[in-house]
C-alpha cells in the first residue's frame, strides 16, 4: 500500500511543484527570445522533476500534505500580491491620465469662463428632463441686466411688454422644439435706469436648452437701437397704411420727382381704379392742373398747402378740403370730403343764431366763455343785468377780467378775500370731471349791494368752454323763507289745537298727525311716527269706540276713488260717556283730512245752553204775556183817568174849588208822566221782540228840530233855561222815521235841560258828514257825568239825579239808543265833570231796503201786542194785535 501513496503523492505534488515554479520564474521581456526561454525551462523543470521525485519518494506522506497545503496558501498569497501590483500599477496610470484629463478640461473651463467674463451675460441652460434650469447671472457693470437669478426668467419684470412677449415666444419654441434665435430686445426703465437693449441668443447643445443674454454696447448697441426705431418706425407705418386705407379721404404719397408711391383705398375709388397698385402703376392724379396750379398757390412757409376744390368723384362733383405737403425727397396730402361739414356748419351757424335770439327773450342772464376763459357770447339780460360797455364786451374780455370789472364798479358784494373767492370762480376752467363723473358743475350764491340776490350756474362742457347763468332767485329765496316760515307757522298752529288732526295719503297711510289726535285715542307717539296704515290707525281705534259703520265710512273716505269720496261728519258718543265729533274731508291732491273733536264738554254746555234758552223763551213769553197785560190791565184805566181829569179841569168855572182843581191837574200831571214811562216800556219791549217797523219817508231835519223845541218852551221857560239852535236853513232832509227822530230829540234835549241849572244853556245842532250821514249834537253845560256813572248810562232803569232837580226812570237814553240803532246809526257820549255833556247821534242819509231780521233762530213762540204812543192829553188810542205786524216781517224774510 506504501507504493501506492508513494506514486500517487508522486503525481500530485510534483507537477504542481512544477507550475509554482513556472509561474514564478519571470517570463522574457522579447518575444524573440521566447522559444529558447521555454526550451530552458522545459529542461530545468524536467530536471528538477526528477529531483523532486527523487527527493519526495523519500518523504513520508503527511509531510507531503502539509507542505503541499503550505504550497497552495504561498502560491494564492503571491498571487495576490502579484494581482495587487499589477492592478495598483494600472489604477495609477488610469489616475495619471484622468488627472491629465481633468487638467485639460480644467483649463478649458477656466478659458471658457474668461471668454465668457469678457461680455456682461447671463446664461440659462434647461437640462432635457423638466427640471430647474441653471441659471448663471453675472451682470457686471451692467444696469440693464436683471441682477438677481430669481428675476431672470420673469422677463416682464426687465423687459418691455413686447419684448417680453417676444422673448417668452421664442423660449417656447427652443425649448419644445429646439428652435433657434437670435434677437435684440429693449429693456424697461427701472429707478433711475433708463431702458437700454439686450441681445438674446437661444441655442441647443446635447439635448440642452441654452440661453444666453447679454449686453451691447458700442456698435452693437447703436445698431440694436437702430434695429428698434426700424421696427417701431415699420410698425408706425403699418398702422397709418392700415388706418388710412379705411378711412374714407383720399390720400397719397409721391417721390421727389412726382411720381406716385403709395395711395389708399379712397384714392383708388376716386380716380377710378380697381384697386391702390393699378392707381400707383397709372400713376393717376386726383386733380387737374388747374387745380393743381391753385393749391400750388396756396402753399405756404413750410411747403403746406390748404385750399378748398372741387373734385369729380364717381361721377359726382364735391367740395373737398385738401392738405398738401411738399418737402426735399416726398410730397404727400390728403382730401376731405367737406360737403356735409359745410351743411352742417350753415345749419350750425343758423341754429346758433337762433338759440342767439331766444336767449336774448330770457329774462335769465347767459354768457358763454371758452376754453381760454375769454367771453364767447352773452345775451341782452347779461348786458342789461352788469351794464357792461358793449365795446368792452366786443373785445371778447376773460371771466377775470369780468368780475374785476364788476367789482371796481361795485356791482358785486365784495368778499372778504376777493382774491382767493375769484380763484374759486375760476376753478371750474380746470375741473376734469364732476363728483358723480359727468361734465363739472358749480352752483353759488351771489348777494349783490341792491339786495337782489343771483343763483349763479357754472358749467364746463366737453369741449372746455364754460356757460355760466344768472338766474335772480330774489323771489324765489323770500317765497321759499315765507313758505318755510308758513309750514313751521301750521305745523306749530295744528299741533296747539285742541282738535286731532290726522291726514292720510293717497296710499291710505298716515302722513300728518298733532298730539291731540294721540291723545284723544290714547295712541302711542312711538306707533304713528312710522307712517301707519288706515287699517291700523282704525284698529286702535277700535280699542275705544267700536262701531263698524263709523271706520267703515271712514275706510270709503281715505281709500276709495278720486270721484267716489264724499266728507262724512259722524258724532261718536264712546263708552267712557266722552262725545267726539269726526270729520272726514277729501282734500284735492287726493288727500284726506280727518279732524276729531273732543266736543265732550261742548255738548254738556250746548245741553245746559239749550235747557237756559228755553227758560229764556218761557220768561220771554211771560214777559210778552205780562207787556200784554200791562197794556191792556193799566193803559185803559191811566187813559180814563187822564181823561176824566182833563175833562174835570176843562169843566166850568165853579164847578171844582181851586184847591180841587189844583189836585186835577197833580193827577193829570202824574197819569201823564206814567203813560210816558209806560209808552217807553212798550217801545223796548217791542224794539226786543224784534216787531218793531220804522215809518221810513223824508224827514225835514229843520222843521223836526223846530216842531221839538216848540214843544219844550213851557219846560225851558219855566227852568229858565236858554236853547241855542244850530241848524242851516239849506240843511235839506233825510231818509227815517220821522216820529222817532222827534222822540230822540226830544228825550236828548229834556236829559240837557233836566241836567241844567238856572242860567245854564242848552244847545242842538246838526250837519251833514260828507253827504252821507247827517250828525245831531245835543250839548249842555251841566255838572257832566262821571267815569263810573258813564258806562251804565245807557242801560235801562239806570237813573242818576247827579245831584240836580232831575227825575226819571231811567229809560231815555235807552230809547235814544235802540232807535238810532235801529235806523243803522250811533250814538256818541263825550263828557267831563264840571263841564257838560254832548251826546251825537249819526244816522245815514239814505236807508237800505230794511228786513227785520236779527238772527237766524225762530222768534220765540209768544204774542207781543204793540201799541200807538197816546198823546198826554185826549182819549187813548187801542192798541194794535203785534202779530199783524210779525207776520209782515216774516213775509219779507
Amino acid at each position: 500500500m506504501r507504493p501506492k501513496r508513494r506514486q500517487m503523492g508522486d503525481g500530485g505534488v510534483a507537477p504542481t511543484l512544477a507550475l509554482c515554479l513556472v509561474w514564478l520564474i519571470p517570463m522574457p521581456a522579447s518575444a524573440q527570445s521566447g522559444a529558447s526561454a521555454r526550451t530552458e525551462i522545459a529542461e530545468a523543470v524536467t530536471s528538477l522533476r526528477g529531483r523532486v521525485v527523487d527527493s519526495a519518494a523519500s518523504i513520508p506522506q503527511e509531510t507531503l500534505a502539509a507542505l503541499s497545503l503550505f504550497l497552495g496558501i504561498l502560491f494564492f498569497a503571491v498571487l495576490a500580491a502579484i494581482l495587487f501590483v499589477r492592478t495598483r500599477a494600472r489604477l495609477q496610470a488610469v489616475e495619471r491620465g484622468a488627472r491629465e484629463q481633468i487638467g485639460e478640461l480644467s483649463a478649458r473651463v477656466e478659458r471658457a469662463e474668461g471668454l465668457l467674463a469678457v461680455d456682461q451675460n447671463v446664461l440659462v441652460v434647461w437640462p432635457p428632463a423638466d427640471e430647474a434650469p441653471e441659471i448663471k447671472c453675472d451682470p457686471g457693470p451692467s444696469r440693464v441686466l436683471p441682477a438677481r437669478r430669481g428675476d431672470v426668467l420673469a422677463f416682464g419684470k426687465w423687459l418691455d411688454a413686447e419684448s417680453a412677449f417676444e422673448l417668452e415666444r421664442f423660449v417656447t419654441g427652443l425649448r419644445a422644439r429646439g428652435e433657434s434665435f437670435n434677437v435684440m430686445l429693449r429693456t424697461r426703465a427701472r429707478g433711475d435706469v433708463e431702458p437700454g437693449h439686450v441681445e438674446a441668443d437661444g441655442r441647443s447643445a446635447g439635448g440642452r436648452a441654452v440661453l444666453r443674454i447679454r449686453d451691447l454696447a458700442g456698435q452693437r448697441r447703436e445698431l440694436a437701437g437702430i434695429h428698434d426705431r426700424l421696427k417701431r418706425l415699420s410698425r408706425d407705418v403699418e398702422g397709418l397704411h392700415a388706418l388710412m386705407n379705411v378711412v374714407p379721404m383720399p390720400a397719397w404719397l409721391r417721390d421727389a420727382g412726382g411720381k406716385l408711391v403709395w395711395a389708399n383705398d379712397a384714392y383708388a375709388r376716386a380716380v377710378g381704379a380697381g384697386n391702390p397698385k393699378a392707381a400707383i402703376e397709372a400713376d393717376t392724379p386726383l386733380f387737374n392742373d388747374e387745380t393743381r396750379a391753385e393749391v400750388e398757390q396756396a402753399r405756404q412757409a413750410g411747403g403746406v398747402a390748404h385750399r378748398q376744390v372741387p373734385l369729380s368723384v364717381r361721377g359726382d362733383d364735391r367740395v373737398h378740403e385738401v392738405w398738401d405737403v411738399k418737402a426735399e425727397r416726398f410730397n404727400a396730402g390728403i382730401a376731405v370730403d367737406v360737403n356735409e361739414l359745410d351743411r352742417l356748419r350753415r345749419q350750425l351757424g343758423a341754429r346758433d343764431s337762433i338759440h342767439a335770439r331766444t336767449l336774448d327773450q330770457v329774462s335769465t342772464a347767459v354768457a358763454v366763455f371758452g376754453a381760454d376763459r375769454r367771453l364767447v357770447f352773452n345775451n341782452r339780460s347779461f348786458r342789461q343785468l352788469w351794464a357792461l360797455d358793449e365795446p368792452f364786451l366786443d373785445s371778447r374780455p376773460g371771466f377775470d377780467e369780468i368780475l374785476d370789472r364788476l367789482r371796481a364798479a361795485g356791482r358785486i358784494q365784495e368778499p372778504g378775500e376777493y382774491r382767493r373767492w375769484r380763484d374759486d370762480q375760476l376753478a371750474i376752467f380746470g375741473s376734469d370731471r364732476g363728483a358723480d363723473g359727468g361734465e363739472p358743475m358749480r352752483q353759488t350764491l351771489w348777494h349783490l349791494p341792491d339786495g337782489r340776490a343771483f343763483r349763479v350756474v357754472l358749467a364746463r362742457q366737453g369741449d372746455g368752454a364754460v356757460s355760466a347763468l344768472f338766474e335772480d332767485v330774489t323771489a324765489s329765496i323770500d317765497l321759499e323763507s315765507r313758505f318755510v316760515a308758513l309750514t313751521q307757522v301750521q305745523r306749530e298752529t295744528i299741533d296747539s289745537l285742541d282738535e286731532g288732526i290726522a291726514v292720510f295719503g293717497t296710499d291710505g297711510r298716515l302722513k300728518l298727525h298733532n298730539p291731540a289726535f294721540a291723545t284723544i285715542w290714547s295712541l302711542a307717539g312711538d306707533d304713528l311716527d312710522g307712517e301707519p296704515h288706515v287699517e291700523a290707525v282704525i284698529g286702535w281705534c277700535r280699542e275705544r269706540y267700536d262701531d263698524d259703520t263709523v271706520w267703515a265710512s271712514l275706510r270709503a273716505v281715505v281709500t276709495g276713488l278720486l270721484d267716489s269720496r264724499e266728507s262724512v261728519s259722524v258724532r261718536m258718543e264712546r263708552p267712557d260717556r266722552s262725545i267726539v265729533d269726526l270729520r272726514a274731508v277729501p282734500l284735492p291732491d287726493g288727500a284726506t283730512l280727518v279732524v276729531f273733536t273732543d266736543v265732550s264738554d261742548s255738548a254738556r254746555i250746548e245741553r245746559a245752553l239749550r235747557d237756559r234758552n228755553e227758560a229764556l223763551m218761557t220768561a220771554a213769553r211771560i214777559k210778552n204775556e205780562f207787556v200784554h197785560k200791562v197794556s191792556y190791565e193799566l193803559r185803559a184805566p191811566l187813559t180814563n183817568i187822564i181823561g176824566f181829569a182833563q175833562l174835570m179841569s176843562d169843566g166850568e168855572p165853579g164847578a171844582l174849588s181851586d184847591r180841587q182843581r189844583e189836585y186835577s191837574g197833580y193827577i193829570l200831571s202824574s197819569s201823564s208822566a206814567l203813560l210816558a214811562i209806560i209808552n217807553d216800556i212798550l217801545d223796548l219791549a217791542t224794539i226786543d221782540a224784534g216787531v218793531m217797523e220804522l215809518d221810513i219817508g223824508d224827514v225835514d231835519i229843520r222843521s223836526a228840530v223846530e216842531a221839538v223845541t216848540d214843544g219844550l218852551q213851557d219846560r225851558l221857560k219855566e227852568s229858565e233855561i236858554a236853547l241855542d239852535i244850530d241848524v242851516p236853513e239849506d240843511i235839506g232832509s233825510f231818509e227815517a222815521d220821522e216820529k222817532r227822530v222827534r222822540q230822540i230829540l226830544f228825550n236828548l234835549l229834556s236829559n240837557a235841560v233836566g241836567f241844567s241849572d238856572p242860567g245854564q244853556s242848552v244847545r242842538i245842532a246838526c250837519r251833514r258828514n260828507g253827504g252821507y250821514h247827517i250828525v245831531f249834537a245835543v250839548s249842555d253845560t251841566g255838572p257832566g257825568i262821571p267815569d263810573e256813572v258813564r258806562r251804565t248810562v245807557f242801560e235801562r232803569f239806570e237813573s242818576h239825579s247827579l245831584g240836580t232837580r232831575h227825575r226819571g226812570a231811567g229809560l231815555g237814553l235807552s230809547i235814544v239808543k235802540s232807535f238810532v240803532e235801529l235806523h243803522g246809526g250811533t250814538v256818541d257820549l263825550e263828557t267831563r265833570p264840571g263841564q257838560g255833556t254832548v251826546v251825537t247821534c249819526t244816522f245815514p242819509t239814505r236807508q237800505p231796503e230794511r228786513a227785520m231780521s236779527y238772527d237766524d233762530e225762530e222768534p220765540f213762540e209768544a204774542e207781543v201786542h204793540a201799541f200807538d204812543r197816546v198823546p198826554q192829553t185826549g182819549m187813548a188810542i187801542a192798541g194794535a194785535d203785534a202779530r199783524t205786524g210779525r207776520t209782515e216781517r216774516q213775509e219779507r224774510r
